[in-house]
């Protein structure tokens, strides 16, 4: 972060999932001997990989459709897919003029950040991970209080719940870091259902992975209350795709970042969750 950066903007860039601290001395970031895919709210602040880059409010906000659990069962484990409530305007077509994005309402998860360059010198890397709290009681049931996640134990990913929220973590010049973390707390906002355990391979990408199921049967179900944007969403993202060839791999993209409507492009939709129209005046950095 540049000393002189206006705190109030909004940038989007890739980073590699996995923080690599500024302080890691190898030229090989994968020769990282621990995981760091997830930071736990609680320990975030004492563990020297997460607290400078913290300190130093380098605070992000990682976007997804959603994340899977898994709940141990007798015949193996069962895999849920858990995002944001949708309202029926997931499901609508944009229309020329539009001024806020309508579609799918993407996860706001808590992370955090860090610039590595290799000692030899070279391109810097920037990489995050995602903070995790203890599953909300709504979904404490899928899992225990906490899970294995890779090498780590992690709960539910910290989300961020509406713009004020997501303001404060980004705005590091005005929001301490004190003030920022009781942000980090669960959230009962979100809803859920089963999903196929096609998704369980890492080579399937596809809206299969997503689609409800109705348990026992291993077949997808017909709209419901609380399903029915989840079905309707998936429906309008394939219509007028291509037939897929037979041996092709499933290919599967956020539709925010796809717009399937050609008079709104996914600049205009990324420019406006960036929030780059009506910004406040500049801010610095404070000391």
């Amino acid at each position: 972060i540049r000393k002189d950066a206006d705190s109030s903007e909004r940038v989007l860039m890739d980073m590699r999932w996995g923080l690599v601290p500024s302080w890691f001395k190898q030229d090989n970031p994968s020769k990282l001997q621990f995981n760091t895919s997830n930071c736990r709210s609680d320990t975030m602040l004492s563990k020297s990989s997460y607290k400078g880059a913290l300190l130093k409010g380098k605070r992000c906000v990682v976007l997804a459709d959603g994340f899977y659990e898994w709940q141990q069962q007798s015949g193996g484990k069962q895999p849920y897919f858990i995002y944001f409530p949708q309202t029926k305007d997931a499901m609508d077509k944009e229309t020329e003029g539009d001024e806020e994005w309508k579609g799918w309402r993407l996860l706001t998860m808590a992370g955090i950040f860090d610039c590595w360059e290799p000692p030899s010198g070279g391109e810097m890397l920037y990489t995050y991970t995602i903070i995790t709290v203890d599953a909300s009681k709504d979904v404490s049931f899928i899992h225990p209080r906490q899970v294995r996640v890779g090498k780590g134990v992690a709960g539910m990913p910290a989300i961020l719940d509406g713009d004020e929220a997501i303001r404060k973590w980004l705005d590091f010049a005005e929001v301490p870091t004190q003030e920022a973390v009781k942000l980090i707390q669960p959230t009962e906002n979100i809803v859920f259902h089963p999903v196929s355990t096609f998704v369980n391979n890492i080579r399937n990408n596809a809206p299969e992975c997503v689609a409800p199921i109705e348990l026992g049967a291993k077949k997808e179900i017909k709209a419901t209350p609380s399903n029915k944007v989840m079905l309707g969403w998936l429906k309008s993202s394939q219509e007028g795709s291509p037939q897929k060839k037979e041996n092709d791999l499933p290919k599967w993209t956020s539709q925010f970042i796809h717009s399937p409507s050609p008079k709104k492009t996914s600049a205009d939709v990324l420019q406006q969750w960036l929030g780059k129209q009506g910004q406040p005046a500049a801010k610095k950095r404070k000391a």
